[in-house]
């Protein structure tokens, strides 16, 4: 039970994390964005797409963030070795 709740608490950290790094760097991206269209409207198309591109690269990190996180919380392989290792198997 105790095992549970560090992994709980490790995978909220670790979600916590990652979209607090995807949120600043969507933002960042967005700016860039919009002060390059800002000077050059005519590569509003341009910067449009590869904006996107960029953010679903960002927003990617964020998913196998939770992936991550989701398998520390229901399906951890190793749970019950990393128990046994460290003196929580019952």
């Amino acid at each position: 039970m105790q095992f549970f709740i560090y992994s709980a608490v490790a995978a909220g950290f670790g979600i916590a994390i990652a979209a607090f790094g995807t949120g600043l760097g969507q933002g960042m991206a967005i700016k860039s964005s919009v002060e390059g269209v800002a000077r050059n409207p005519e590569a509003s198309g341009k910067i449009t797409v590869t904006m996107m591109i960029g953010l679903a690269m960002i927003e990617s990190l964020c998913i196998y963030a939770l992936v991550i996180a989701l398998i520390l919380i229901y399906a951890n392989p190793v749970s019950s070795l990393i128990q046994g290792f460290i003196g929580l198997a019952h």
